[in-house]
């Protein structure tokens, strides 16, 4: 039986990286949070505490609901995309016109903005992404029913694979430092950041 309850972590473990390794919003959001050591604590937890509240609603049967208003997901995907282009707007006017302070270690790139900003802008990027709902409640929760009893052993993988990913990429991303310590490279992060931001917006508007 333990053999059966590890097996199933595992499976949840591997399913639940593979589904938010890819570089997304939400990730390059966690990444420049990071990279300027602002808020990186409640970042990371609202985005693992997230992932594990959906998580336990798929495993416990909630997805069967979801899939029942298909017009919740498609408010959910315009008032997201919305905010996500607008978001990367925001990064691509950075990129055109820069803050002479960006630079790591020169006071404005680890301490411009408000940590209530930082938690708000991490909620909204969360939970007006319907991908974050059809990945975690159905996906992962219909991965998760079909190992029966040892669902909640899955789920619980899955859990941890958030929870270690968000974990690594926002206080892993403080080995950029020093790369950071150039305008120019926070004009190129934010340009990464612009064109995720504006191209996962896109996406979500045209499937709304």
């Amino acid at each position: 039986m333990n053999h059966g309850i590890t097996t199933a972590a595992l499976a949840g473990f591997g399913t639940g990286l593979s589904l938010i390794v890819a570089i997304g919003a939400q990730n390059a959001f966690v990444l420049r949070q990071g990279a300027r050591r602002h808020a990186v604590f409640p970042v990371v937890a609202i985005c693992a505490v997230s992932d594990a509240l959906l998580i336990a609603l798929g495993v416990a049967g909630v997805g069967a609901f979801v899939t029942a208003w298909p017009a919740a997901l498609t408010a959910v995907g315009i008032a997201g995309g919305t905010f996500l282009i607008c978001y990367g707007l925001l990064a691509a006017r950075r990129v055109l016109r820069p803050d002479p302070g960006a630079a790591l270690g020169t006071g404005g790139g680890a301490s411009t903005g408000s940590a209530r900003a930082a938690v708000l802008t991490c909620l909204a990027m969360t939970w007006l992404n319907p991908h974050v709902y059809l990945d975690t409640v159905l996906l992962v929760g219909s991965l998760a029913a079909e190992r029966g009893d040892l669902r909640w052993a899955f789920g619980t993988g899955a859990m941890v694979a958030s929870l270690t990913w968000f974990g690594a990429l926002g206080y892993g991303s403080r080995l950029l430092s020093r790369p950071l310590s150039r305008p120019s490279a926070w004009r190129a992060l934010d340009g990464l950041v612009a064109a995720t931001m504006v191209t996962m917006g896109g996406m979500l508007l045209a499937r709304a």
